[in-house]
This record gives C-alpha cells, sequence and structure tokens, in this order.
C-alpha cells in the first residue's frame, strides 16, 4: 500500500491484543539506580545515558556509567585504571553496535497500516475475568467505529509480532528468560493461578499477544513519522522497564517504541505524554537522565505503583488527587501542555492515552467524564498538530465496560474535529 507523506492527512490504528491493569494494592516492582549499579544485572542493562556520574570514596574516585546495551557491558569504571576505562569504553561501542543491528534487522516494520485482528481479544480459561479489564475490549472498540461509520474495514491489518531480538533492543536475556517461568508471569499480571499454567500455553495466551501487542507500538512509530499520526489501539506497558515487569505489564513496549526511532528513523528527541491514571514507572526509570527524552506524566499519586524512585526522573510531574473531577483535570492538562511546549521540542510524542481516569473506574479512582476524555484527547493532539509533531497514540489502562464504547467516541470526535483521516 502506498504510504502519503503529508502528515495528519491519514489513518492508521494498531490494534494489539492485550491491555493490562494495575491492582490498587499491588507491591512497587521497582530497582533503584544505585541496586541496578551494584547488582549482577548490570552487565546486561539496556538504558542509555550519555554522562558520566562520579562519587568519592575515601582516595578512591569511582566513576558510573551507564551502558548503551544488555550485553555484556560492565557499568562501572575505575578511573584509576586507564586501561580499564578504555575497556569500558570499547565494551560499550560494541554492545551499542550490536543494539544497531538488532534494530536495522528487524522486521517490525512495514508500510501498511495496521487496526485489529479477532485474535486480540483474550481468552484464557476464564482466568482473564479475575481482572476488571474486558477482554473483549479491543474487538468491541472497533465494532463501535465500524457501525458509526468512522472505520473502513479495508483499513484493518495486523503488526507483527515482536521477536527475542526485537526484545533485546531493550530487555537482557536474564529478563527474557524469567518469563519462561509461569511464576513470574503470574507475579507480573497479579493473576495468581497462572503460576499452575504449562508455560506453553502462557507463551501462547498471554505472552504472544503481548509481544504482537509491542510490534503494533514500534511499528506506530514508524507510521506517525511517515502520516503524521498513528492509534495502536492497545500498547502502553508504562510499568515494564527493562530488567523488571509488574502491573499487566510484561514488556517495556514504550521504551522499545523509542530506541527503534533513535535507529531506525533518525529521531533524537521524544516526548511521553503520559496521561493514563497510574505513575509510567517503567519508562521513567528506562529513561532516567535521558535528556533526549522528555516525560510529562499526569497521575493519581495515591494509587499503585508508589514509586518514588521513577519520580524522581519525570521532567514533568502533575499530580491529581483521588477524586479529581473533569474541569479541574482539564485545567491542569492545558497547563501541563503549555509547560511541556516551552520546556521540549521533541520530533515525536507517544501519547499513553489511559481510559482509567473515567469516574468510575475502579483503579484510577478519578472522576472524569467520558465527554472529558475526548476532550482531553483532542487537546494532545491539537497540541502535536499546531506544532507539527507526529504523534502515537496508546490507549493503556482502562478498567469499566464503557472504556471501549468512550475510546471509540473519542477517535470519532478527533475525526470529526479533523484531527485523524480516515479516508486517505
Amino acid at each position: 500500500m502506498a504510504v502519503t507523506q503529508t502528515r495528519h492527512q491519514s489513518c492508521l490504528l494498531l490494534l494489539p491484543a492485550l491491555t493490562f491493569q494495575r491492582p490498587p494494592n499491588a507491591p512497587s516492582r521497582r530497582i533503584s539506580r544505585r541496586r541496578r549499579l551494584q547488582s549482577p544485572a548490570q552487565f546486561f542493562t539496556p538504558e542509555i545515558l550519555d554522562s558520566s556520574h562520579s562519587i568519592e570514596a575515601g582516595a578512591l574516585r569511582i566513576r558510573f556509567r551507564r551502558a548503551r546495551s544488555e550485553v555484556g557491558v560492565p557499568l562501572i569504571a575505575m578511573s584509576s585504571d586507564p586501561s580499564s576505562s578504555s575497556d569500558a569504553a570499547n565494551s560499550a561501542a560494541e554492545a551499542d553496535d550490536l543494539r544497531r543491528k538488532r534494530v536495522q534487522s528487524s522486521k517490525l516494520y512495514f508500510d501498511d497500516p495496521v487496526i485489529y485482528s479477532s485474535t486480540y481479544d483474550i481468552s484464557f480459561f476464564g482466568l482473564e475475568k479475575m481482572h476488571p479489564f474486558d477482554a473483549a475490549k479491543w474487538g468491541r472498540i472497533c465494532d463501535f467505529l465500524r457501525k458509526d461509520g468512522v472505520l473502513d474495514k479495508k483499513r484493518i491489518v495486523e503488526p507483527r509480532e515482536a521477536s527475542k531480538d526485537d526484545l533485546l533492543v531493550v530487555h537482557s536475556e536474564t529478563y527474557l528468560n524469567s518469563l519462561n517461568n509461569s511464576a513470574t508471569v503470574a507475579s507480573i499480571m497479579e493473576i495468581p493461578p497462572v503460576a499452575l499454567v504449562p508455560n506453553l500455553l502462557v507463551q501462547k495466551m498471554a505472552l504472544c499477544p503481548f509481544r504482537k501487542q509491542v510490534g503494533g507500538t514500534i511499528l506506530a512509530a514508524k507510521l506517525a513519522k511517515e502520516r503524521g499520526w498513528a492509534i495502536n489501539v492497545g500498547g502502553g506497558f508504562h510499568h515494564c522497564s527493562a530488567q523488571s515487569g509488574g502491573g499487566f505489564c510484561a514488556y517495556a513496549d514504550i521504551s522499545l517504541c523509542i530506541h527503534f526511532a533513535f535507529i531506525r528513523l533518525n529521531i533524537s528527541r521524544v516526548m511521553i505524554i503520559d496521561l493514563d491514571a497510574h505513575q509510567g514507572n517503567g519508562h521513567e526509570t528506562d529513561f532516567a537522565d535521558d535528556d533526549r527524552v522528555y516525560i510529562l506524566d499526569m497521575f493519581n499519586p495515591n494509587i499503585y505503583p508508589f514509586d518514588y524512585e521513577a519520580r524522581r526522573y519525570i521532567d514533568q510531574k502533575v499530580q491529581v488527587q483521588s477524586g479529581t473531577g473533569t474541569d479541574e483535570y482539564l485545567e491542569k492538562l492545558d497547563d501541563a501542555l503549555q509547560v511541556a511546549g516551552c520546556k521540549s521540542n521533541p520530533e515525536l510524542i507517544i501519547y499513553n492515552a489511559g481510559t482509567d481516569i473515567l469516574d468510575g473506574d475502579p483503579l484510577g479512582r478519578l472522576k472524569i467524564s467520558g465527554e472529558g476524555v475526548a476532550i482531553r484527547d483532542e487537546k494532545v493532539f491539537r497540541f502535536a498538530r499546531d506544532r507539527n509533531i507526529p504523534l502515537l497514540m496508546l490507549t493503556s489502562g482502562g478498567y469499566m465496560k464503557s472504556s471501549a464504547k468512550v475510546i471509540a467516541d473519542s477517535i470519532k470526535n478527533l475525526s470529526t474535529k479533523k484531527l485523524i483521516d480516515f479516508s486517505r
């Protein structure tokens, strides 16, 4: 399918299989930056930081450098030993080259718009009913859009599943291997009975759809750059970092998307606008002190994940208390976007648009109306369009039956307001 280069004038929706949720009392899975540096897992850490940090320890000066890859890169170099520093630099360069090769050889980028597959809706022996998440949410969103005449079935194609090599761009081999244990996946998904399910079935019924959703998020960045915007009706696993999953997030799709964009799209500045009700501690941990990524996170501080370490890495933190209503919420958003527009000049915006801010959502605990969600999304899309910045939207959390209709109505509103165009 030919791809038009006119921004904000053609459509794509990426529809993978799963969303996630965060139980309100689940423990934080954060790993502090210092603990990561001190643990064996440091040799697999894929986070990026160009600057160095040092501390004084008696007569010994130790410099901490965060590696550019996840494979065999020592993170601690003794500045008193020039040869050791040189070896570390060489190792970092080799690891960075390996990451670049993995991204360049990936098959996740292609030119067709992606929207929906009937296999996206979750059916896991009824275990999915142990969550308030609507396991048929994705199909229902598209059904609403088709019935309203907004979405043509011809626009529907499917993203590719992220391969192990794709995931290794961010995740360590150690972390990925841990997902071969059903108990680990049960902990991440917050569904204890999953621990008793053979891992082969867990991979097929849960992790495979997660990986498909990751592929959709990564592809969305490419299509957003080419077309001006993209919507992955799914994605937004913002609690998963390079080394730790949690809150129904097994893979760090946002972090992966950004690293692919850095290499394949030649993008050097990204803004994350995270408006899910929960703090996006995963991507915040992955891009701590990385000046290439600006994070605006507007969240309820009184709910999961309570990751105070990750909050230190938010560039623009906007806290909304439980019970916040529509008018107050939208006023805070207006102010936040104005500040973000002054402080950052990104080449790509990743918009994490969770609907768990809805009034009545059992996990978000906010009181935003369905119309308020549509206005919120419109404000973010206008923010991007007015600045001619490509934007990709992820639907993230949302745990009421009404979420699917609210999302569909919001997308319809974006089309009506000519902020997106399904006709091209």
